[in-house]
C-alpha cells in the first residue's frame, strides 16, 4: 500500500516518509497542490496526507478537486490550526481525518493505519457512505453525504462531524443493525481511545436534533441489547 504526502515543508515530508516506511508502506510526495493532483493519477496512493496551508492551491481545494473527480482516496488533513471552524471546512471538503501540527508521529501512524484498515475491510477507499448517492431523503429528513449536512423539513439541524458520520453510516444501510463496537470501529478505527459506551451519548445528541420526540425516535432506533439501526420505510 502507498502513502502520499503533500506539503510545502521539506522537513514534514521527510517526517511522514519515515513514519510511512517504518510502518511498511510505499511512499511518494508532492510539494504543492497542482503537483499532487497530477501525481495522484500516476501513483494511485491508498491514502493522502494533505497539508492545508500551501501556496497557490490549498489543501481544501485539492481535496475538493479530487472529490469532484470521483476520487475517494482517504485524506488526512494537516494544519497548524485546530479550531472547529477549520476542521469543519476540512470535513465538508471531503476529508476523512484531521491532525494538528506539530503532530505526534505515533498518532499519525495510528490514524493512517485505522483509515487504511477501514478502506481495506470495506474493499473501498474512504468512507463508504460518502461514496453513495450525494443525498438521500427519508420522509422529512434529508442527508447530504458529501456536504456533511442534514436538514429536517428544510432546516439545517447542525450536527457535529462525528454525529454526522454516525448518522450517515446508519442511514447508508437502512434497517441494518450496528452494535456500539461496530459503530466505534467504523468511525474512529480500532486504535482509537474512544469508548463504545460514548456511542449512547452520541445517539442521544443526534436524536435531540433530528427527532420530534427523542424519547420516541422515528429515525434512529434502538435494538434492545444489540445496538442501533436507521429507520426503513
Amino acid at each position: 500500500m502507498k502513502i502520499m504526502a503533500v506539503d510545502d515543508e521539506e522537513n514534514i515530508l521527510l517526517a511522514i516518509r519515515h513514519i510511512a516506511e517504518k510502518d511498511g508502506y510505499q511512499y511518494c510526495s508532492a510539494p504543492d497542490g497542482e503537483t499532487a493532483l497530477s501525481l495522484v493519477k500516476e501513483e494511485k496512493p491508498d491514502l493522502i496526507i494533505l497539508d492545508v496551508m500551501m501556496p497557490d492551491m490549498n489543501g481544501f481545494q485539492v481535496c475538493e478537486e479530487l472529490r469532484r473527480q470521483d476520487d475517494h482516496t482517504p485524506i488526512i488533513f494537516l494544519s497548524a490550526k485546530g479550531d472547529i471552524v477549520d476542521k469543519g471546512i476540512g470535513f465538508t471538503a471531503g476529508g476523512d481525518d484531521y491532525l494538528v501540527k506539530p503532530f505526534n508521529p505515533r498518532e499519525l501512524s495510528l490514524r493512517m493505519n485505522a483509515l487504511l484498515r477501514r478502506a481495506k475491510r470495506d474493499g473501498k477507499s474512504g468512507n463508504e457512505y460518502l461514496k453513495r448517492e450525494d443525498s438521500a431523503a427519508f420522509d422529512e429528513l434529508e442527508i447530504f453525504f458529501n456536504r456533511y449536512e442534514v436538514r429536517l423539513r428544510g432546516m439545517d439541524v447542525g450536527l457535529t462531524s462525528k454525529e454526522f458520520e454516525i448518522l450517515a453510516l446508519l442511514a447508508s444501510h437502512p434497517g441494518q443493525v450496528y452494535t456500539r463496537q461496530q459503530i466505534l470501529e467504523h468511525i474512529w478505527g480500532n486504535d482509537s481511545g474512544a469508548n463504545a459506551n460514548s456511542i449512547t451519548v452520541f445517539m442521544r445528541k443526534i436524536r435531540e436534533k433530528i427527532e420530534d420526540d427523542p424519547a420516541k425516535p422515528k429515525y434512529l432506533l434502538t435494538v434492545w441489547r444489540i445496538g442501533y439501526k436507521f429507520y426503513k420505510a
